[in-house]
């Protein structure tokens, strides 16, 4: 954090004048030219021509990211082929490919020049935050699907690989301003304006030493999550109370209303549910975005073919957060230091990231233990029920006595804005513990070094004449590390040590190439070892058939696999009177054994409370009655999940090159899932009185276990990309995907929630120089409705139709250096929409760039 800062005065200055992304390719530069000399290194770890990848591989470039009507080249990423953007939070967007999407994307590794950017805790990439700035990326490669074969842990459905400037061939400094506004015509805000300024600066230092430097600072109003529909609307249906008349109901957005918050009570014979009231998310943290990002990096070429680089990355960030539930990250804090050694047949590569939540806090503990703080649950159902009694006896409707009821127990609650509230907020956001406090304190560390070698160039190369085969093989080691906060994290083992959670793995690669190069064949074998679980073996076969050099065709079979998540194995964690435990057999044991599904639980209490207000039984008649609905928990400690997949596809040139063409379908069976299970135990030991124990709330633990489905999930998909370079700079493109969830062979409640939509098309015409240096480029979306699922809210997204363009302007290149404009839109037309359920509206965004590029 003090090396950022310290970076950050020294340079200030400089931040006064302003740019974006580099204009350093002519933009005369014709699709032709860039698809024949495009090369790619992610999809098989070498040096491979685009067109004759044996897996599919997505590429956003440089002249790309120019003509891009987004504001920035991560936005830019949601417009290739086959890719699914999650919206979180304005300062942090997620990807996903191929299906089982979710904010906390454990499944879609992120590297930057191949060094993981996950948050270690997490085990999934945290967006942008230690991403390259605009100025400093060179391309971007998406690998859709499994690449576990290859990279091993994650990669189950997808790989990014974000890939910086060279600063011995990017050199001078580049500084970029962006200013924007967002929340136009929102009835919840007034307009915000949105900054971010960025700078790069690199330098050679005779032939052998370069170094360079870059800082982005980002600030706005971050999108507003304001969903009020009703997740539980039928919990008082056998009364008649439905809708706005509810007293039980759950909103989306509204947190401290959902199940832990919420008591059936008995009143004149009849079995109300009624929930606390809770706080809208904007009513309980602070939307403001403040996130300050830089790297440092020093390159030394020992020869012209081996080089040695050091680089560190930091970032701190203030901005909204989703996983299980939504989260304020306030100076959270995540680094990274890495050594490399590179060289065209050998890598080796070092790097630790840490990261600190800092101040951060989860909103719906917030919100729910704001309320507690003002009131005990035990003294707000009383009153409550008091006042619903007396009103029934003085004559009132059940609906107004049930209004009068709440706003009698809610009198005296603190209002968002008031000294009252905010001297809360306070207080709870530093106590480490959600059934009392709402604080996120986890600080975590991940190390991990790799090597590979391409031993037939270095050692064996009479092998390779002899034979026509090449040779690649890797290793890995990583280590995670997390501090036991005592909530969050606890060590089983030893309280007093920090929790240490491992593996290491490596991988072979043999390739051969037959019939005059037509033909080529590549095989690989991973195999991965973690202290909690067997060895796990991965293998890839592809081959590449390519009967002229303008068309490609390709297929390959492989496995993917990922162990469990820090977070899914070791969490301990106090959450609303739910305590959600890692699913390691060391963290779980007899919780697994003892517990009963909460989902029977529900049944079994909502069935008694229907005989209790429908058919007049008593309640001692209705347990009786119903308790065979109770069903004893069936799930068992954790293993790794793991999906087959099967993968076809075509790579193309057509009318003298102008038409480039992409397309593949795939095929995967998806096995062991890692889901959550909600189980209690009842709290008494009298095996007769089981029943009377899960009725009462109070007389039973309740769990959220980390476990694995016993459903086999199959699923499908097929994509299509076309470009078509039309002459005088005019570019077409077009790209659709379908994704389907084929079938299950159970069915058993946890299969991970598909949450994908059916249909994503993109659209977009473009061209660099349409008059006198005059740019522009208009891209519209589609992507279809669909069901989305997560243990936060469920419900239907509404299908997305958006408009982005924008247009450009760059100075004739003076001696000087080159200044360019941009203006544009996303949502031009401002119809907000959302990406998941319980996720933020997303509304229009408009934006200006300005680049200013000098030359060293």
């Amino acid at each position: 954090m003090k090396h950022l800062f310290l970076l950050f005065f020294l340079i200030s200055p400089a931040l006064l004048a302003a740019t974006l992304p580099d204009s350093t390719i002519n933009p005369t530069d014709s699709l032709r030219k860039i698809q024949l000399s495009e090369i790619v290194v992610t999809a098989s770890r070498i040096s491979e021509n685009v067109l004759k990848s044996p897996v599919s591989i997505e590429v956003l470039d440089a002249r790309q990211i120019r003509l891009s009507a987004q504001p920035s080249y991560f936005d830019a990423i949601e417009n290739l082929k086959g890719v699914q953007l999650l919206t979180p939070s304005l300062g942090f967007k997620v990807y996903n490919t191929r299906g089982f999407a979710n904010p906390t994307n454990v499944r879609f590794v992120q590297l930057v020049d191949g060094m993981d950017n996950q948050a270690p805790h997490i085990g999934g990439p945290i967006a942008n935050a230690l991403a390259p700035s605009d100025l400093d990326i060179q391309r971007v490669e998406i690998v859709p699907g499994a690449a576990s074969a290859l990279y091993g842990l994650n990669a189950l459905n997808g790989l990014a690989q974000l890939i910086t400037k060279d600063p011995f061939s990017s050199t001078g400094l580049s500084i970029s301003q962006k200013t924007g506004v967002n929340h136009v015509s929102d009835p919840l805000s007034s307009a915000k304006v949105f900054s971010e300024t960025s700078l790069r600066y690199a330098k050679t230092i005779g032939s052998r030493l370069a170094f360079k430097v870059n800082l982005t600072y980002q600030r706005g109003y971050d999108w507003i999550a304001h969903d009020a529909s009703d997740l539980n609307p039928n919990t008082n249906t056998s009364l008649g109370l439905t809708g706005t008349n509810n007293p039980g109901s759950d909103l989306v957005n509204n947190y401290g209303d959902e199940s832990a918050n919420r008591r059936t009570l008995t009143i004149d014979g009849k079995k109300y549910v009624v929930s606390r009231t809770g706080y809208f998310e904007n009513e309980t943290t602070d939307l403001s975005l403040n996130n300050l990002r830089g790297d440092v990096a020093v390159f030394w070429r020992i020869r012209p073919t081996l080089t040695v680089s050091y680089r560190y990355k930091a970032a701190t960030l203030d901005n909204v957060y989703q996983r299980t539930n939504r989260f304020r990250l306030d100076n959270y804090l995540l680094d990274q230091h890495g050594l490399t050694l590179e060289s065209p047949s050998i890598q080796i590569r070092a790097y630790r990231t840490r990261e600190n939540t800092g101040d951060s806090y989860n909103i719906r503990s917030m919100a729910e233990n704001i309320d507690k703080s003002f009131k005990s649950d035990n003294q707000w159902f009383a009153d409550f029920t008091t006042q619903f009694t007396n009103s029934i006896s003085a004559g009132q409707a059940v609906t107004q006595a049930l209004q009068n009821a709440r706003k009698l127990a809610d009198f005296g609650r603190p209002q968002p804005g008031s000294e009252a509230f905010n001297n809360q907020v306070a207080k709870l956001r530093d106590i480490n513990n959600w059934d009392i406090g709402a604080a996120l304190r986890v600080k975590s560390w991940m190390y991990h070094v790799e090597g590979q070698v391409e031993p037939t160039r270095v050692f064996w190369s009479g092998f390779r004449q002899k034979t026509g085969i090449d040779l690649l093989a890797g290793f890995d080691y990583r280590q995670y590390v997390v501090f036991p906060d005592g909530n969050y994290f606890i060590n089983p083992d030893r309280t007093d040590h920090n929790l240490i959670y491992d593996k290491t793995g490596g991988f072979i690669q043999a390739s051969r190439s037959f019939f005059s190069d037509r033909l080529s064949l590549r095989g690989s074998l991973r195999v991965d070892k973690n202290r909690y679980f067997d060895p796990r073996v991965n293998p890839r076969l592809s081959l590449v058939f390519s009967p002229t050099e303008n068309h490609n065709f390709r297929a390959s079979y492989q496995t993917g696999y990922r162990f469990p998540s820090l977070f899914e194995a070791f969490s301990n964690v106090n959450s609303g009177g739910v305590k959600r435990v890692g699913g390691l057999k060391i963290m779980s044991q007899g919780i697994f054994e003892n517990s009963y599904f909460r989902t029977s639980i529900d049944a079994f209490q909502a069935a008694i409370n229907t005989d209790v207000n429908t058919n007049k039984l008593t309640t001692d008649q209705a347990i009786q009655k119903n308790k065979g609905l109770l069903k004893p928990n069936t799930y068992t400690y954790l293993k790794p999940e793991q999906v087959n997949s099967i993968e076809v596809g075509y790579k193309g040139l057509f009318f003298t090159k102008k038409l480039y063409v992409d397309i593949d379908f795939y095929y995967n069976v998806y096995r062991n899932f890692i889901a959550q299970v909600e189980a209690n135990i009842p709290r008494g030991t009298n095996p007769d009185s089981l029943a009377y124990y899960l009725a009462d709330r109070n007389q039973q633990d309740r769990y959220r276990l980390w476990t694995n489905s016993k459903t086999t999930v199959y699923n499908y998909g097929s994509s299509l990309g076309i470009r078509y370079s039309a002459g005088r700079n005019w570019v077409l493109s077009g790209n659709a995907s379908l994704a389907r969830l084929d079938r299950t062979d159970q069915g058993d409640g946890l299969e991970e929630a598909f949450n994908t939509p059916k249909w994503i098309t993109n659209l977009g015409v473009s061209n660099t120089d349409i008059w006198q240096g005059v740019g522009f480029s208009v891209n519209y979306k589609y992507q279809s409705s669909f069901l989305w699922q997560s243990s936060l809210a469920t419900g239907t997204v509404p299908a997305i139709n958006t408009f982005d363009a924008q247009v450009s302007y760059a100075l004739p290149n003076r001696t000087f250096g080159s200044l360019s404009f941009k203006i544009g839109a996303t949502n031009l037309l401002n119809r907000p929409y959302t990406t998941f359920t319980a996720g933020p509206a997303v509304g229009g965004f408009y934006y200006t760039t300005v680049v200013l590029n000098l030359p060293e």
